[in-house]
This record gives C-alpha cells, sequence and structure tokens, in this order.
C-alpha cells in the first residue's frame, strides 16, 4: 500500500513505470539484495501492460524445451535478419536470446505459473527461419484475492475488450465464449465465469479471477511483494537527480526527492498518447490528433523525456515508430470514445476489409501490423486513412465484430450508438458508410467466386501458418476464406491505431541509456517501450513488446545488482 513518503529518501535503484518489464528489473535488483521503489503516476499500476493480452515473444525458452521443441539459435537469427533488415542489433539481439530463456525460468523459480504458446506461429510465414510455435508464452490465470488490499490498485482490464468488466483469455476460454451460443458445455463454461464475475464485483468490487496482461502484472506484483519492493501509485517523477555525469535519483511532482544508490529505469511506456510526438514521427498524423492508441493515456512520453535531460536521444532509422493495430471508436455516454483494437476476428472466415471505394487492400489475416501498415501504403497522401471491416449476419452472430460481441448478446445497443452499421443490402450498407456501392458489389462477388472453393487469390489468405491460426478449423478447406452470405450485412469503420510505440530511447545490450555519442549515462536504463524497439521498427510475431521488454528488464535488473552479463561464449544457445 501506499505509505506518507518523506520529502528525501533513498533507495538502491528507482524504477519510473511499473508496467511488466519496469517490474522485472524490480524483481530482478530486489532478488539481488537491492532495495527498490516503483513510482506510478496512475492511480492503479499495471500500465499498458495490465491491459494487453499477456503474451511474451521468448524464443528457446525452457517451457518449448521441455516440450520437446528444439531448434538451432541460428534459425531465429535467419529470420530475425531478414525481418529486421538494416534494423537488425547483433548484440542487443544476442543478450536477448541469452537472456530471455533465463528470464522465464529465473520468474518461474520465484513462483511465476507460465503457460506455453507452443501451438502460436510467427507472424511473417513465408520467411525463411519463421517459426511455427515453440516461441511464446504467457501466464496462467490468476486469483486477484491473493494480492489482498493491493489488488485495489491494480489496473482492470481495458473496458472495451473486457465483457462487463471481465477479462477473457485467449485459446480455450475465448473459444467457449465464441460457442456459447451453439454448445451447451461453452455455455456452462461462460455461465460460470459470468456468475464468478457479478459475485466479484458485488464483494470485491471488480473481478478477481485475473487472466492475460491483468494475470502477468499481478503475478509479478505478488512476487514483487514478496522481495520488498514497493509500488508508490499517484507518483509522478518530474525530474532526474544528476550529478557529475551520473543519474542518482528522481525528483517527484510534488517536489520529493530519491536518491537512487545505483541508478534509476526508464519504463513508463513510450509516447502513444502524445500528440505532440505523434505529430513529429507518424507520417499519417499531421496534426498529432489523427491516430487512436489501444495503450493507456497515461504513456505520455515522460520516461523519454526524462532520458533526453539527461543527455540520451531516441534512436533514428526504426521502419516504423509505433506497433500498428486496426481500431474502431467506441462510442460512450459520458465521454469520448473507447478504442478497440482488432486483433482476433479478421483471420476469420467471411469477413473482408475494403477502402471507401470498396475494394480490399490487404490480406485481413494478417499481423495487425501488417494490416493497417497495409492500409497507410495504399491511402493518397492528404487523405485520412480508413477502412471498413464487411460482414453477414451469420458472421457477426458467430464471431462478433469489433466491440459487437457474438450471440447470445443482443446486438441493439451497437447499433444504436452506430458503432455497428446495418443494411438489407450491399449497396444499403454501403451508403451508410459511404463506401462506393458498385465497388463493394463487385469485390464481395468476386470474393464469393474464389470463396466457395477456399481460395484467396488476390491476397493468399490463409496461406501462412499465422493465418490459419487465427481462423476457423471447422471451416474446409481454408479456415481463413468462406463466402459473405445473404444479408442483412454488417460493418464497422476501422481507423490506424497503435498498440504502443517503437521509437524510444537508444540504449546498449546491457539496457543503458545511451548518448549521442554512443556512450552509456551512468545510473540510467530504459526498457520497454521507452527504449527503442530491439525489432528494428517491424513485428515479426506476436509479443514481441513483452517479451524483449520483460527479458532487458531483466538484464537491466543482474546489471543494476552489478551481476555480469551473460553471453553466448558464457551459456552456449542450442
Amino acid at each position: 500500500m501506499n505509505a506518507a513518503a518523506p520529502l528525501d529518501e533513498t533507495v538502491d535503484v528507482i524504477v519510473v513505470g511499473s508496467g511488466a518489464s519496469g517490474l522485472a528489473a524490480a524483481v530482478t535488483a530486489a532478488h539481488h539484495g537491492l532495495s527498490v521503489l516503483v513510482l506510478e503516476k496512475h492511480a492503479r499500476f499495471g500500465g499498458t501492460s495490465a491491459w494487453s493480452g499477456g503474451w511474451l515473444w521468448i524464443p528457446l525458452n525452457p517451457l518449448a524445451r521441455e516440450a520437446g521443441i528444439r531448434e538451432p539459435a541460428d534459425r531465429i537469427r535467419t529470420y530475425l535478419r531478414v525481418a529486421l533488415g538494416n534494423g537488425y542489433d547483433a548484440p542487443r539481439i544476442e543478450a536477448f536470446l541469452t537472456a530471455g530463456p533465463e528470464m522465464v525460468g529465473f520468474l518461474r523459480d520465484l513462483g511465476m505459473a507460465w503457460r506455453d504458446g507452443n501451438a502460436i506461429p510467427d507472424m511473417l510465414g513465408h520467411l525463411p527461419g519463421a517459426g511455427t510455435g515453440g516461441r511464446s508464452v504467457t501466464v496462467a490465470p490468476f486469483d486477484g484475492r491473493r494480492l489482498g488490499r493491493d489488488l485495489h490498485r491494480l489496473r482492470h482490464p481495458k473496458a472495451e475488450t473486457a465483457f462487463i468488466g471481465m477479462g477473457i483469455a485467449s485459446g480455450q476460454d475465448l473459444g467457449h465464449f465464441l460457442q456459447a451460443a451453439r454448445s451447451a458445455r461453452s455455455f456452462v463454461h461462460v455461465a460460470r465465469r459470468v456468475l464468478r464475475h457479478l459475485w466479484d464485483l458485488a464483494r470485491h468490487g471488480r473481478g478477481t479471477h485475473l487472466v492475460n496482461g491483468n494475470a502477468l502484472i499481478a503475478r509479478l506484483a505478488e512476487i514483487a511483494f514478496a522481495k520488498g519492493v514497493h509500488i508508490r501509485t499517484l507518483a509522478p517523477v518530474a525530474a532526474l537527480l544528476a550529478k557529475g555525469g551520473r543519474v542518482g535519483g528522481v525528483v517527484t511532482g510534488d517536489g520529493r526527492r530519491i536518491h537512487a544508490r545505483r541508478g534509476v529505469v526508464l519504463a513508463a511506456g513510450g509516447y502513444p498518447a502524445d500528440p505532440a510526438r505523434r505529430r513529429a514521427s507518424f507520417p499519417h498524423c499531421p496534426t498529432g490528433r489523427e491516430h487512436w492508441t489501444a495503450a493507456t493515456p497515461q504513456n505520455t512520453g515522460d520516461g523519454i523525456g526524462l532520458g533526453e535531460t539527461a543527455g540520451g536521444h531516441v534512436a533514428n532509422g526504426l521502419a516504423h515508430p509505433a506497433s500498428w493495430a486496426p481500431v474502431s471508436l467506441v462510442p460512450r455516454r459520458d465521454g469520448p470514445p473507447g478504442h478497440f483494437p482488432h486483433l482476433i476476428e479478421r483471420a476469420k472466415p467471411g469477413l473482408i476489409a475494403v477502402t471507401a471505394d470498396g475494394r480490399r487492400f490487404a490480406n485481413e489475416a494478417d499481423g495487425y501490423h501488417q494490416f493497417i501498415g497495409s492500409l497507410l501504403e495504399v491511402t493518397p497522401a492528404g487523405q485520412r486513412p480508413v477502412c471498413w471491416l464487411i460482414a453477414d449476419h451469420r458472421f457477426v452472430r458467430r464471431y462478433g465484430l469489433g466491440h459487437a460481441k457474438p450471440a447470445p448478446v443482443p446486438l441493439r445497443a451497437s447499433l444504436r450508438s452506430g458503432y455497428l452499421k446495418r443494411g438489407r443490402t450491399l449497396r444499403e450498407l454501403a451508403r451508410t458508410c459511404g463506401i462506393n456501392p458498385e465497388g463493394l458489389k463487385a469485390t464481395v462477388a468476386a470474393w464469393n467466386d474464389h470463396a466457395r472453393h477456399g481460395r484467396d487469390p488476390e491476397f493468399g489468405r490463409g496461406e501462412t501458418p499465422y493465418n490459419r491460426a487465427g481462423g476457423d478449423p471447422a471451416q474446409r478447406p481454408n479456415p481463413c476464406v468462406a463466402p459473405i452470405g445473404s444479408g442483412p450485412f454488417y460493418a464497422v469503420e476501422v481507423v490506424p491505431g497503435s498498440l504502443g510505440t517503437f521509437a524510444g530511447l537508444a540504449v546498449d545490450a546491457r539496457a543503458r541509456v545511451l548518448d549521442r555519442a554512443g556512450a552509456p549515462i551512468a545510473g540510467l536504463y530504459a526498457v520497454g517501450t521507452d527504449a527503442a524497439s530491439l525489432m528494428g521498427g517491424t513485428y515479426p510475431a506476436g509479443g514481441i513488446n513483452l517479451g524483449p521488454g520483460m527479458t532487458f528488464g531483466f538484464i537491466a535488473g543482474r546489471d543494476l545488482a552489478g551481476l555480469p552479463a551473460r553471453t553466448p561464449e558464457q551459456e552456449t544457445l542450442p
């Protein structure tokens, strides 16, 4: 719990930000005997990590090895070299490949309950070295009551992606929710989950069955508290304390000075919610406001700004400044619209995405970053990037469409608010959305001609393992392709958004912030999206934010404790 903080105090390590990367650094440093204080400007800890899917991309992880999945590290290097191109930073990649599996094992030894992602393929399946599984991990559900009073300081799941405030885990749990109207077993599962959640709301004021990123943060926090880490909320950092070229603490927003004997770790979540930095770095944002992020509104570049005042700089040369994601705007009665990230339904059979001319522009089943990248490429300069997801009634009732949930949840609220558009015919739907009617009719006719045979000759939908993993295995021969049937038809407008930023402070393989001459700034580290993307501004796999973020948090924690860095020479990769 928060306690009255003294006007001047001293600890070994200060972590600015309470997401997964910062907590990984805090836990590691504390485990090795250092006193650690985490400062979070929001009233609840967890940051965007608590809203995330909770997946980490960690090749060579111990869960995969224990399942008999063993692959040479050179295969992963090959994949990353091709995917990242000029953004391939060999020293940082080697540090990640070495320390990532160790981080997973280290946290498991401290009580972290991991679950494997051994069936999850990499996104760019057409590239050499792409994995078909064994490179991902996530966490098991967590009983939030184990946090005691601190449960109420944990950020709630993102409202737009939750169901009545309840997180839904990917995999089997999500499958039951999609099948609730068609399977008695799934209906019973969903009913039990909903009744448990309603009981939690009545007794605790929030859900206690935590999944995804909420479970990841809760588990990290439980370990952190056991190690003596203090998480102080409502504690923004206004400045760094530096003397003789070394960072040695912070000044908080209320003027308190907190000294750090070993150093400061910046982990404040990048700048996805900062219009000024977006205007400067996002080509499609002439005012900085033509973009809608699924990250928390508190991620306004605080950590990056602090690093710049100490002599750090934002790394140049990234392929993209952010991890793009398709987002729809969800109307709210009491404020600005919410942002729903479309990460799942695009691969399901019977949906297409079109621009205002009614034409498809991309493989809808590809990764979310690639999907929006394609939209930005086809949008003429000076025009607003926008597309629509188009589906028939059967699709919407079976899979849902964005924030509109599948059966048995009614569609009335989504239709009444204008979020979900409906038309008895394709022409009527097109006019409602502002789409060229003839273009949409021709596109659907061409799609259906090929979809009846499970083919997509235009964009190759369903031809990679990643595509097929997101589809519906019951749909044959192609789990991602089915005709669009008879009306009524539905549409949701989608605009460019992001899950976070890639552009961050230049750091080395030990997570130390670098000055413009390439020298480390003593006592200053950056992890997560406060550091430049390890992936060079590309998105080769799900979990490439949390996986490297937590790994370099682990590396920073070890470095702060004075432990030697692991190297391939000291620890041979398989």
